[in-house]
């Protein structure tokens, strides 16, 4: 597709799921004609209700394991369940989307000539021996444990972008995501900033894991949308992979503690045994980032805290209202 003009348009892949809904989001308020490919299997209408009465905004359900045929200028591929609740009910599709879906989407940028992101994961560190986790560390991952259609779905897909910019020359980012949280963040996908929010406010007990010294570094949304922005809107010679989170690191003892302290909460803190192949240590090598992106985060974890939480105390009220 010819693009005369500033405005591109955009295909986001999973443009409805939490990360997804918020780039489009920001992709429109940029001026850019957005089309948002979900086959709503983790992503929620609710999530891009408010951008349906966009002129701009387009939504077409569709599953990526299968052939897509359009016309844009750049394309974001999101696709995919990102926590383990979701990824681990149907391994088998959760490794398709990965892998059939990037085989498509690159595909579809090949015939086009445009440029195409990939959104992959500080999985694919596994669980890291290197710590924080640079680009060039290749990483401990178990290939056959009950992550790996997550871990090694996404690792492939990497493989997949890099053979393609190196045999059929075309324009690839990838970037590898970390811990995220904010608004529309699903309420029960099992993941730790999510679950704890949701215990405190209904002041049950705020389940630990292990011991609660393990680590992660919890970038805030908007910090993220940026820095995927960024990366698309680089120039041909850096194809990545770039870390893309926030270097600050937390155990999940203290998370839970600083979600109880805001939201005033009575819950208690249980601890139940740790999940095979959870990761002791989480937080990114921003040097690459820093570098060629200009980017780092700069929104608090006490600030992105205050957000989130008022986004489900909201979510709350609607469904006692709905009741």
């Amino acid at each position: 597709m010819k693009n005369y003009g500033l405005t591109k348009r955009i295909l986001v892949t999973g443009g409805s799921g939490f990360l997804g809904s918020h780039l489009c989001q920001r992709l429109l308020q940029q001026g850019h004609e957005v089309l948002c490919v979900d086959n709503f299997y983790t992503g929620r209408r609710s999530n891009i209700a408010h951008l349906l009465q966009n002129p701009r905004f387009e939504v077409l359900r569709h599953d990526i394991c299968f052939p897509l045929y359009t016309e844009v200028d750049e394309i974001y591929n999101l696709a995919c369940p990102a926590s383990p609740i979701h990824y681990q009910f149907d391994p088998v599709q959760t490794t398709k989307t990965s892998v059939h879906g990037a085989i498509n989407m690159l595909g579809l940028a090949k015939r086009l000539k445009i440029k195409i992101l990939q959104a992959s994961t500080s999985e694919v560190y596994g669980d890291p021996k290197i710590h924080p986790q640079p680009e060039d560390y290749w990483g401990n991952v178990n290939p056959i444990g009950v992550r790996s259609c997550y871990d090694e779905g996404k690792r492939c897909a990497e493989t997949l972008f890099f053979d393609y910019y190196r045999q059929h020359k075309l324009e690839i980012k990838v970037a590898r995501i970390f811990n995220t949280y904010g608004p529309r963040m699903y309420p029960n996908d099992g993941r730790v900033v999510s679950n704890f929010i949701m215990q405190a406010l209904k002041n049950a007990d705020i389940t630990i894991f292990g011991r609660g010294d393990q680590t992660r570094s919890f970038c805030y949304v908007d910090d993220l949308i940026e820095g995927l922005i960024k990366l698309m809107n680089s120039g041909p010679d850096f194809p990545g992979p770039v870390n893309l989170g926030n270097p600050t690191e937390n155990t999940i003892l203290e998370l839970a503690e600083k979600v109880i302290e805001l939201t005033k909460s009575r819950s208690k803190i249980v601890y139940q045994p740790l999940p095979a192949d959870d990761p002791c240590r989480r937080q990114p090598c921003l040097d690459i980032a820093k570098a060629k992106l200009n980017w780092q985060p700069d929104t608090p974890l006490e600030e992105g805290l205050k957000k989130t939480i008022a986004y489900f105390r909201d979510f709350l009220k609607q469904q006692e209202k709905s009741v």
